[in-house]
């Protein structure tokens, strides 16, 4: 780690103090990136080395709901047609999402394990956004070209266009899993794909990670016994927690869709199920659903981040646009088990069209905070400043790198 870069909160007792939840932050460095000189983007303060790499240190990086608005797909549509005038929207390829994660991407592809929530079933054409959403395959495909190694299924919206979406949604992902090596978990197929699934076993470097992701509920409901969409069910995710630990996982992550939206502190019903997940054996909670970026606790020494909003939509709310990425080190420890580092949260902002770039695109809000002049609108940027502040007064989330030395 550099030293004199930032002050990092690394000591529990910190983050157990009421109502000062001080989150620890992705560290930076001044890099020139030549794609975000041709975004017309300032050169962001990205660190390669986000997560501190040690010898036999897994890192983790999970963003929050990918969503797939009718307003991002029609932009995704016209960066396309631009040099494929021919293009229709029925065809899954004839959509460019490329620039949605760009000014991230070495957060991403540096991490040795990614992980978003894809909340959109792929049931083909015709393409539909909200209330019942339709994405193409092409998306994704691109959130495999923009780094990502996982994608989790279980959230409300899912099963939008019934079973048959929910069906043809696992062939594309199995299709993805198969050609790109992207996994996938939070719907399973079969008996056997429940064992496979759920929990979701990645090992990197020996270390084995057990991901668990489920939903509170879904907004259409299923007739069919498969595929299955892994609910908030105690009885399921202890059977899930068991698994894990009889295939010998070294950590257990919950990946829970659930609360309460657009609320910035978590509900009563989202803490009794992370003790009750933590005392089962579960060692970091990471969760999504609200649309907005909700506190932080620590519980019996693990780590509950409940929500971390939205990771890319056309949500107007401003609230909605800003969200946390959250990266985590899991290493062995001096006695062979394994150590789950506290997560580094930072803040980040969902720019849309003629914004920042043409089309949507994501970008770290503490490297931005000086660099009013990379915006096009200027309204966007006192968005994001205002939203900033707000959002950190009301979940007491804060990042330590603030320039502006707001708290």
């Amino acid at each position: 780690m550099r030293k004199g870069r930032f002050i990092w909160i690394a000591a529990i007792a910190v983050l157990l103090i009421p109502g000062t939840v001080s989150a620890q932050l992705l560290p930076t460095r001044r890099d020139t990136l030549a794609r975000e000189s041709l975004l017309r983007l300032p050169s962001a303060e990205l660190d390669l080395d986000i997560f501190n790499p040690r010898s036999k240190t897994v890192s983790l990086f999970v963003v929050g709901d990918v969503m797939s608005h009718g307003a991002m797909m029609r932009s995704a549509f016209e960066m396309y047609r631009r040099d494929h005038p021919d293009a229709s929207r029925d065809r899954h390829e004839c959509y460019d999402y490329s620039s949605f994660f760009r000014p991230i991407s070495d957060w991403i592809t540096s991490a040795d394990i990614a992980v978003c929530n894809m909340e959109f079933p792929l049931a083909g054409p015709p393409f539909a956004g909200y209330p019942s959403f339709s994405g193409p395959d092409s998306y994704p495909e691109y959130l495999s070209d923009a780094g990502f190694d996982v994608l989790l299924t279980a959230n409300n919206h899912i099963l939008d266009k019934g079973d048959s979406g929910l069906r043809r949604t696992v062939e594309v992902c199995d299709r993805v899993e198969k050609e790109r090596g992207v996994r996938h978990t939070g719907v399973v197929s079969s008996e056997k794909d429940m064992r496979r699934r759920y929990p979701l076993l990645i090992e990197k470097k020996g270390i084995l990670i057990a991901l668990i992701n489920f939903t509170y509920g879904t907004n259409m409901g299923s007739e069919v016994a498969w595929p299955r969409v892994n609910r908030m069910n105690r009885m399921d995710i202890g059977k899930a927690i068991e698994r894990a630990k009889d295939a010998g996982a070294d950590v257990i992550v919950a990946l829970p869709h659930w609360g309460v939206e657009y609320q910035f502190r978590h509900s009563p019903s989202q803490e009794e199920l992370a003790r009750w997940m933590i005392a089962q054996g579960v060692d970091l909670v990471i969760g999504s659903h609200p649309h907005v970026a909700q506190d932080i606790q620590v519980i019996d020494g693990k780590t509950v981040i409940y929500s971390l909003g939205n990771a890319v939509s056309n949500q107007n709310d401003l609230i909605a646009r800003l969200e946390l990425c959250a990266a985590v080190d899991i290493r062995i420890g001096k006695d062979g088990r394994a150590v789950v580092e506290p997560p580094r949260v930072r803040y980040l902002w969902c720019t849309k069209p003629g914004m920042i770039d043409d089309s949507y695109t994501v970008v770290p809000v503490a490297s931005y905070l000086e660099n009013p002049g990379a915006w096009r609108v200027r309204e966007d940027y006192d968005n994001m400043v205002s939203t900033y502040r707000k959002v950190q007064k009301e979940n007491h989330v804060y990042e330590e790198n603030d320039p502006t030395g707001s708290h």
